[in-house]
């Protein structure tokens, strides 16, 4: 028959006595050493039993307890504690429940060890778990279930329970690996779950964690064995020195409504409290993110006097968030944040791409007249803007117009989506990509506040402002914190600028004064730079702005020589504002035709309007260019296009721009890439034109006054590659090449048939009278010997060709004829005593305005014959007096009737045949 308890009792000695007030304080180390001894005893079947006396009974009535230690165990029935630490009543305070948990419940648990190890004066707590519990399994398998599928709403407290110790079962996951069988994960997570309990004592009770920094208390874990009886000591929890820094005073579901983890007056924050600095603001968002996390939330009502006291006193928010408008990520409630407490923007994708002018200047409000130490970029995992900005860059959509307000938003975020897959191996899934860029997005915010906000900015540098990131993972309800953007030093040493959105460009008026050529040069590429970035800035324009423009005239900055091309609109291009470019466009930015109004305007604008710089701009699949060098190819061929239009015309006229392109890459080069390095060839080939067609122009960059450079857009990237100044420029200063005089464009073919008889000389002249004197190459017909030398001069790749490369009008018309008609008799030169005559007309020629032939015998600048012929088809065209008149000698102004008034013998040598004519 088995013994009886007492029976047992009686055959192993006297009864143990129990513990009471009478008894001193046990020391921690001594207290955890009897849970030892009693498990070993348990263990070993050696049990001294628990049975007691009538009279200790009646000590621990009357005494009262003291028992040594304070034990929170799981409420599972094969777990009785008293058992297996071989305790007597009065030895152990014992606190159960399911999963050994503060999860749920954790006021009456942190106040029950509160009033332990205070009132009682136990000074050690043992959290103890047990092998194979039953709590613990059912989380983890709720939570490789939710891996599976959504989980289910919750329907029972149990669920509720299950699912909040899921963060446990997730965390065990982590350190196992994902590898990890279930009942592996569920084995590891009851120990994890035992330290996540002291983590909690320690973070949420003061009184216990004084007692334990002072050394009064000690926590320590444990696993209790099923099968072996015995428990597996483990010590205090890793975090413990971390969690000590606490500043939390009790346990969430205890706290009254109001702000949590920060004293305040009023029991919400106003204006009345202090300043939190931005780390602990930072701390108490993450305080208050893990009892969100852990289903612990204080969040509850604010009391009418607390609403009143935020009217009355004003908000102070310790913290500024900006998040995603996710319907699934409320921010206050994932802070577990009470009204007051935090200063929320939100909008889908939290970011600054659009609207960001509202987000700077709302965060600049919060810490400026908030005092909000603390801004916070929160991201989100499954970020619906994020994955479809990411789609957008995979399906390389971003070339594609938005049609609406949600694709600018998408297309918008691309960059970031751009940047996540540079950084990202090569072959990222979209799904890699989204949640990556999530993180990228975060530091994309965080480094835009920076730039754009010289408020924010001069706070971060000076330590009064954090700004910081985060990423709130929705199936966990934790936030990932992120800390400072990787490159906030740098941009904190960089220049600050406006949101794009908010900044704006002042007009330019002639009181703005002259802008030197280098800094119109900085003005344009800052321009490209921010229409090729989309931060373009131009546009907003008052009607106080307009009206000074019309009161005050223009003065702008510069003048664009550039094409008619409706792709390279070049306002936009540059970011430019009304008043600061003076812009110039033709079919190919050419000189080629009308550069009589091309010289005149640059003239103007750089004299009358004071700009002190030139830019001519061509572009990258320029359709004149294309069509020039197909010319061009055609002609070489021998099949030289008709001539019927214009634009033949200027198609031609281009075409020795073609001719120097084939030239430098060899004859085997494509007619893609001549057309290529054409457009670039073509840009100097008219700041060439500018520099030797117009004297006002080379006499202000020849003074450093203004300045002439090229550029070439690129269509597809918007950008501008600044060329500089033509390989031409110093050679071109030193000499200018004085072409033959202008004849109208429809008169080309009539004169060239007349006046080829001539050969054309490359002549150096010298104007006399001038400081420094004028010095260069004047072109003078002479009279060919025959019609070998006419054939040698015109013939194609003949001399004169070679010679006038750069001639536009000699190489258009040896693109029309091989062969040009030998004159009639009538228009040879003159005869030997009519050239005596001229002769002696030349003393009554200005030289200081006119050049002057310096080859004796070889007539001289204009050559009599060509002004003779040219006048008579003139007249016969009834244009005498608009070709006297519009005629311009080389020195651009001095007009052919001038030039006649002051020589009467050759004014009547070349009118002799022109009736009522008077020069």
């Amino acid at each position: 028959m088995a013994e009886t308890c007492c029976a047992s009792f009686l055959s192993r000695g006297a009864a143990r006595p129990v513990r009471t007030t009478a008894d001193g304080p046990v020391p921690p180390q001594d207290a955890l050493k009897l849970l030892k001894e009693g498990n070993s005893r348990f263990a070993s079947g050696k049990m001294l039993g628990s049975c007691t006396s009538e009279n200790a009974r009646k000590a621990l009535v009357e005494k009262g307890q003291a028992p040594h230690t304070a034990v929170i165990g799981c409420a599972d029935s094969r777990a009785p504690l008293e058992a297996v630490f071989d305790a007597m009543p009065g030895d152990i305070f014992v606190l159960r429940n399911a999963g050994n948990t503060c999860t749920h419940a954790e006021g009456s648990m942190v106040g029950s060890l509160e009033f332990c190890t205070g009132a009682l004066g136990s000074r050690l707590i043992v959290v103890l778990g047990h092998t194979k519990c039953g709590a613990i399994n059912g989380a983890t398998k709720a939570f490789f279930d939710g891996k599976k599928a959504p989980p289910a709403a919750t329907s029972s407290a149990l669920q509720g329970l299950l699912q909040d110790l899921g963060g446990v079962a997730e965390q065990a996951a982590a350190d196992m690996g994902p590898n990890a069988e279930q009942d592996a994960v569920a084995a590891h997570a009851v120990k994890v779950n035992v330290f996540h309990t002291i983590d909690f004592l320690l973070k949420f009770s003061e009184s216990i964690r004084e007692k334990v920094k002072s050394g009064q208390v000690e926590i320590h874990g444990a696993v209790y064995q099923l099968d072996s009886g015995k428990v597996e000591f483990m010590g205090r929890s890793p975090r413990q020195a971390e969690l000590l820094d606490c500043k939390v005073g009790m346990p969430p579901s205890m706290s009254t409504a109001g702000s949590v983890g920060v004293p305040t007056k009023h029991g919400v924050r106003t204006t009345a409290d202090d300043i939190v600095p931005g780390l602990e603001a930072l701390k108490l968002l993450k305080d208050g993110n893990e009892r969100f996390a852990v289903g612990a939330g204080a969040r509850k009502p604010a009391t009418g006097t607390q609403r009143q006291a935020l009217v009355s006193y004003g908000q102070a928010p310790h913290s500024a968030v900006l998040g995603c408008a996710d319907s699934r990520v409320p921010v206050d409630m994932v802070f577990d944040a009470v009204p007051g407490d935090v200063f929320v923007l939100r909008n889908a994708g939290n970011t600054c791409t659009h609207a960001e002018g509202s987000m700077v200047g709302s965060l600049e409000f919060a810490v400026s007249k908030l005092k909000s130490r603390l801004i916070l970029v929160l991201g989100h995992t499954s970020c619906g803007a994020i994955a479809g900005a990411a789609s957008t860059f995979m399906n390389s959509q971003g070339t594609k117009a938005p049609s609406s307000a949600l694709e600018g938003l998408l297309m918008d975020l691309t960059t970031v989506a751009k940047k996540a897959s540079e950084e990202l191996a090569p072959g990222a899934s979209l799904e890699e990509l989204a949640s990556h860029a999530v993180k990228v997005n975060v530091f994309h915010s965080m480094n835009f506040l920076i730039q754009h906000s010289e408020t924010l900015r001069s706070m971060v540098k000076t330590g009064e402002l954090e700004i910081q990131g985060g990423i709130y993972h929705l199936a966990t309800g934790r936030v990932e914190f992120l800390g400072r953007s990787p490159v906030q030093a740098e941009l904190l040493s960089s220049a600050s600028a406006l949101p794009p959105s908010m900044a704006s460009l002042p007009i330019r008026t002639p009181g703005s004064g002259p802008v030197k050529p280098e800094a119109a040069l900085q003005l344009l590429q800052a321009g490209n730079q921010r229409f090729t970035n989309g931060t373009a800035i131009a546009g907003k324009v008052t009607p106080i702005m307009r009206k000074a423009l019309v009161v005050e005239g223009q003065a702008p900055h510069t003048a664009i020589v550039g094409c008619a091309d409706s792709r390279a609109p070049l306002e936009t291009v540059f970011d430019a504002m009304p008043g600061d470019i003076f812009v110039l466009r033709n079919a190919g930015n050419t000189c080629t035709h009308a550069e009589g109004s091309i010289l005149g305007s640059l003239e103007f604008c750089t004299a009358a309007l004071g700009s002190k710089l030139i830019l001519v701009l061509g572009h990258t699949s320029c359709g004149a260019i294309k069509g020039a060098t197909k010319a061009y190819m055609a002609s070489k061929a021998g099949k030289a296009p008709q001539v019927s239009k214009a634009l033949d015309a200027l198609l031609n006229g281009l075409s020795v721009v073609a001719g120097k392109a084939e030239a430098q890459l060899g004859s085997g080069a494509s007619e893609e890439r001549i057309a290529d390095l054409s457009v670039k060839l073509n840009v100097f080939h008219t700041i060439d034109f500018l520099l030797q067609y117009s004297g006002v122009v080379r006499e202000k960059v020849s003074s450093g006054e203004v300045d002439i450079q090229g550029g070439v857009y690129d269509l597809e990237s918007g950008k501008v590659e600044f060329l500089g100044r033509s390989p031409n420029h110093a050679q071109l200063l030193r000499s200018g090449q004085v072409a033959l005089l202008d004849v109208p464009r429809g008169e080309l073919p009539g004169f060239y048939e007349r006046e080829t008889g001539y050969r054309i000389v490359n002549t150096p002249f010298s104007s006399l009278g001038r400081d420094p004197p004028q010095t260069g190459c004047a072109l003078l017909c002479v009279a060919c010997e025959d019609d070998a030398e006419a054939d040698r001069l015109w013939a194609p790749g003949g001399e004169l060709q070679k010679l006038c490369m750069d001639v536009d009008y000699v190489s258009r018309w040896l693109q029309l004829s091989l062969r040009p008609l030998w004159p009639a008799p009538e228009a040879m030169p003159l005869s030997p005593g009519e050239t005596e005559s001229v002769q002696e007309s030349l003393d009554t020629v200005d030289e200081e305005a006119l050049p002057r032939g310096l080859v004796p015998g070889r007539g001289l600048y204009p050559a009599p014959g060509y002004l003779r012929d040219c006048a008579q088809a003139h007249d016969a065209a009834g244009l005498l007096d608009h070709f006297l008149d519009s005629t311009l000698l080389a020195d651009r102004r001095t007009s052919l009737r001038a030039y006649l008034a002051a020589n009467p013998v050759l004014a009547a040598y070349v009118t002799r045949r022109v009736d009522g004519v008077s020069p």
